[in-house]
């Protein structure tokens, strides 16, 4: 077992009657109430400031931190649903992931709709000592996803905190920061104009001079508000080319 990719191979179902998608079934909410724990850090994360989604560790809260970036991410239900499996031991067990991803169709045809994804956020540490007796609940979580139409994935460090968590991070501080809404929208209209463009081409035309680190906090709050895009996995700097988001 030396990696996710290895983990997911081996959650392959195999029964064809679960290959079926209950996609106008309602989306589901919270089954599990996360209460405090001394082993980690709990707490509650304000998702785009419209809902409060629960977490159990600093692994999971930032998982909700990348996810709440993407704008093509609709929703992120925590604590799903309930799956029923037996263990290694032949017991009956409930299993209950961690979240449900929901994306936005945008401008994708319905046929080929971005499939929700139901995720299990676990250390890299914590999975290599134990997937052995969790393969059992995984597998049985890969069965019920493909059975509504989903994906399952288990997630660790590689896949939460990396270029785009930092770059994330980096764009936080700059969230909550205000300027004045004319000199946004010429920076917007600008970037429409131009369909896509670098961060120094803004710069250049519309913070000239003394407003130049005035321009740069600026471009980076109307990115951190979604109101601009980039390839948010790539450095931030005076090269990063911008556009308007597309979903």
């Amino acid at each position: 077992m030396e990696n996710s990719a290895t983990i997911n191979q081996k959650l392959d179902a195999t029964d064809p009657e679960m290959n079926r998608n209950n996609c106008d079934e309602a989306m589901p909410r919270q089954t599990r109430k996360i209460k405090p724990t001394r082993r980690s850090v709990s707490g509650v994360h304000p998702f785009r400031g419209e809902s409060s989604i629960p977490f159990e560790s600093t692994l999971e809260r930032d998982f909700l931190l990348r996810a709440e970036f993407f704008t093509d991410v609709l929703d992120v239900i925590p604590q799903p649903v309930q799956i029923p499996f037996i263990g290694k031991n032949g017991q009956s067990y409930i299993y209950t992931p961690d979240f449900l991803v929901y994306y936005k169709l945008g401008g994708k045809d319905y046929c080929n709709y971005p499939k929700p994804v139901l995720v299990e956020v676990k250390p890299e540490a914590d999975w290599r000592k134990n997937w052995r007796e969790w393969l059992p609940k995984w597998k049985a979580a890969r069965r019920y996803a493909i059975a509504q139409g989903w994906i399952f994935h288990v997630v660790d460090e590689s896949r939460i905190r990396d270029k785009v968590l930092e770059n994330v991070r980096f764009l936080e501080r700059y969230k909550r920061m205000s300027f004045a809404p004319a000199d946004s929208e010429a920076v917007v209209s600008s970037v429409q104009e131009m369909g896509a463009t670098p961060i120094h081409y803004l710069l250049a035309r519309h913070f000239m001079g003394i407003y130049r680190g005035e321009g740069v906090a600026h471009l980076w709050s109307l990115l951190a508000a979604r109101r601009l895009d980039c390839d948010i996995s790539q450095p931030l700097n005076e090269f990063t080319q911008v556009w308007i988001p597309h979903v």
